[in-house]
């Protein structure tokens, strides 16, 4: 274990800033959801890794070279993947809701992208205390992730917000799905992306920041998908116009905040990662979902969103926190 405390102590960080990224977006009106993804993508995936890239690590071409195409193609493609779900998850939520979506997306995604680095890398530990320790923490992610999904239903139907479906329930359901397997592959790209930051540090780059060798390919990878998804958009809605509306100047700032605070809570989990040692990938993935889902839950409960649903919606969620409170306890004993 390289620091299990401050690896926790990112974790904390980046799951409290990766819930609160999207915040700007109350005050981006003016603008469609397309405009300001648009933006974000664009800092976010291209801008900000690319100098985090630059800035940390020396010989960036030399770099790949000396990891090998196979292992860089490996990374390209589980970015590309990731991208692939952030479109899946926009369709999938205007079909069953965003309660659902997120219990489906995040719920898979913990489950799947530790248990494939746990089979994959450490298929010795499966069975000892600490991968025991670590299954059982992922059940109690899925199953916590799953009650706060019935109090946001439960939230819709008291509010009466239930969203209109422009896709059948069922082909929703398959989009979340396939949302959360794709999810998933971000952090594939950092379990599988040890002979790039092995490169980078051969070429100086300090342990911390060598993940930023993994995070350029997969994130410039992952915003291909995005920004084609809201190009389409703009032009079906016709709402590339809006970038020029008058009094959105401000907009633009507002979407780079949302990116430095995305970008940097994805920075966290690379380091914590790392920190937490040789099963990091394998703890950390389930621990920063789980430390979004409780952030968020007690964003909502700050900003209204509970407000007038009565105490029952409420109370379910409480329990959903409160168990996603204890599997992040399970997990990071499960690496200490």
């Amino acid at each position: 274990m390289q620091d299990a405390t401050a690896g926790l102590t990112l974790l904390v960080a980046a799951g409290i800033m990766n819930a609160s990224f999207t915040l700007p977006m109350k005050f981006t009106k003016k603008w469609a959801w397309e405009n300001t993804w648009t933006v974000w993508t664009v800092f976010a995936l291209l801008i900000l890794p690319s100098l985090a890239a630059f800035l940390t690590i020396s010989n960036l071409g030399t770099v790949y070279a000396k990891a090998g195409a196979d292992n860089v193609i490996l990374v390209v493609l589980s970015g590309f993947a990731w991208g692939v779900a952030q479109v899946l998850f926009g369709l999938a939520v205007n079909a069953i809701g965003i309660a659902l979506g997120f219990a489906i997306v995040l719920g898979l995604s913990a489950a799947i992208g530790s248990l494939i680095p746990l089979i994959r890398l450490h298929p010795e530990k499966i069975f000892t205390p600490a991968g025991l320790a670590a299954i059982s923490g992922l059940v109690l992610v899925i199953v916590g992730v799953s009650v706060c999904a019935v109090a946001g239903r439960k939230r819709e139907r008291v509010l009466g917000k239930v969203e209109e479906h422009k896709m059948s329930f069922s082909a929703g359901l398959a989009c979340a799905i396939l949302s959360g397997i794709c999810a998933a592959a971000m952090n594939f790209g950092v379990a599988f992306g040890g002979a790039l930051t092995r490169a980078a540090e051969g070429e100086g780059a300090s342990p911390v920041w060598s993940i930023n060798a993994v995070w350029l390919p997969l994130m410039v990878a992952g915003a291909i998908p995005s920004l084609f998804y809201c190009i389409y958009l703009m032009r079906k809605n016709k709402t590339s116009k809006y970038f020029s509306i008058a009094g959105t100047s401000t907009y633009w700032p507002l979407a780079g905040l949302m990116a430095l605070l995305w970008f940097a809570s994805t920075l966290m989990y690379g380091v914590a990662s790392w920190k937490l040692g040789e099963l990091g990938t394998v703890l950390g993935w389930p621990l920063f979902m789980s430390l979004i889902v409780i952030t968020a839950s007690v964003l909502g409960i700050v900003t209204g969103e509970w407000k007038d649903t009565g105490k029952t919606p409420l109370r379910v969620q409480m329990t959903g926190a409160g168990i996603l409170v204890l599997a992040v306890i399970v997990l990071s004993r499960a690496g200490l």
